[in-house]
């Protein structure tokens, strides 16, 4: 059983006590207290005698006896455990650029800025449950989003961030190349632009007599199965940028990228009519976010 320390009140007393008894030794306190009158010179109880020499006298160490109560030790704030995982998995992104880390440990790295003092893992593999996929994550709407506990305005800006730098990296890469020669790019390009929009997309690539992307440009915006078309404003539109050929693309929200009658329809009007203008019409593409159909592959142009 530990000793009970003295009170704050004996501490006192006791350092009083000590502190007086050395003070008489040393000769600075008269041994007997009197009465002092107006001719006393105080001074002169407390200096020595001329020529005396003071004794050595060792004083106790008031502070050994009477050692600071022991307080309770604070803990040292520790980091918390993700922040190790964390410098990990950077190692390994620039280690590897990213091949070695799985879906959830990408999100994870992505959300580190957006929650720099929460731990992300549980965060990143709720969100590939609810969405599916890394892409699917990325391409959420913010109210979805926002369904998912701490993803707040830092986390939805991180996953805009990251889609518009896809979007411009895959363009970059199309830009003033010869497109024809590029067509995994160009898929790439437009799979990263519209293949997870919620509603359907009809976008053109007008490209110029070397097949050199001129623009990319979505015609028109529609509901969740259907895109009006007007072929008219696309062969106008052609003209106006001096462009030799077009690729054709829309999304299918469905997942289901089979042309329908209406897209073969469609884009058969689209190919006779720019075809009577000098303008070949390459491919028409639909993307869905489980895979692409090529109407050139299919056979359908």
């Amino acid at each position: 059983m530990s000793k009970k320390p003295p009170a704050s009140d004996e501490i006192e007393d006791k350092a009083a006590r000590l502190v007086r008894e050395s003070a008489k030794k040393l000769g600075f306190l008269p041994v007997e207290p009197r009465e002092l009158t107006e001719d006393d010179n105080l001074f002169d109880e407390f200096s020595p005698a001329a020529g005396e020499i003071l004794p050595a006298i060792e004083l106790p160490d008031v502070a050994a006896e009477f050692p600071a109560p022991s307080l309770p030790k604070k803990s040292a704030d520790k980091a918390p455990h993700y922040h190790g995982h964390r410098d990990r998995l950077k190692q390994r992104l620039l280690e590897s650029d990213g091949e070695a880390l799985a879906d959830y440990e990408l999100l994870e790295a992505i959300l580190f800025r957006a929650l720099p003092r929460r731990d992300t893992k549980p965060i990143a593999k709720e969100l590939l449950q609810r969405f599916g996929s890394f892409a699917e994550v990325i391409n959420a709407s913010e109210g979805e989003l926002r369904k998912i506990k701490w993803i707040k305005d830092a986390a939805i800006g991180e996953f805009a961030l990251i889609r518009a730098s896809t979007k411009r990296l895959l363009k970059s890469r199309v830009i003033k190349r010869p497109v024809l020669t590029s067509w995994a790019k160009v898929l790439d390009h437009c799979r990263a632009a519209m293949a997870f929009e919620p509603r359907e997309q009809f976008r053109i690539l007008f490209l110029d007599k070397r097949n050199r992307l001129i623009l990319d440009e979505v015609q028109q915006t529609g509901t969740i199965d259907h895109t009006p078309v007007y072929v008219r404003e696309i062969c106008r539109r052609a003209l106006e940028l001096n462009a030799t050929a077009l690729i054709l693309a829309h999304n299918h929200p469905s997942g289901d990228p089979t042309p329908s009658r209406g897209d073969i329809e469609m884009t058969k009007e689209i190919v006779k009519v720019a075809n009577g203008l000098g303008i070949k019409v390459h491919d028409h593409i639909i993307l869905a976010k489980e895979g692409h159909a090529s109407f050139k592959g299919l056979g359908l142009i």
